[in-house]
């Protein structure tokens, strides 16, 4: 089970490099975070952006899909406090993707070199990846 599949929230296209963060935000401490990995990390919420434009959905709603897309066992987990959100993450259920679909977001994200470690340093080594 996938957990964090829209990379808390980064994968939503609602974040940019310059996004503030509240001080007690968890993803202040997350790597990935910092405005140089979102800066260098965009063209990935661009690669979503573009693709789910095509598909009349959000990047949220494209970013679950694709994870749907692998395998039939495969649940992601997003997390949401919002009722609308809810209803748009549950939407990613109908998006079909084709295999030249899959095969363009393949093609497109394999040539982006992600920035930034997913946690720190100490939650990964917990995790014993």
């Amino acid at each position: 089970m996938p957990w964090g599949p829209l990379g808390a929230g980064f994968l939503t296209g609602s974040v940019t490099p310059d996004t503030k963060l509240e001080a007690s935000d968890f993803r202040n401490a997350v790597p990935r975070w910092s405005t140089d990995a979102r800066a260098a990390n965009m063209a990935l919420v661009d690669v979503l952006k573009r693709v789910a434009a095509g598909k009349g959905a959000t990047p949220a709603q494209l970013a679950l899909a694709w994870l749907l897309a692998q395998k039939a066992w495969i649940a992601p987990i997003p997390g949401t406090t919002k009722l609308h959100r809810l209803e748009e993450n549950l939407g990613s259920a109908e998006i079909k993707l084709s295999t030249d679909d899959l095969t363009e977001i393949e093609a497109a994200i394999s040539a982006i070199s992600l920035q930034g470690a997913r946690l720190p340093e100490a939650a990964l080594k917990m995790t014993g990846l």
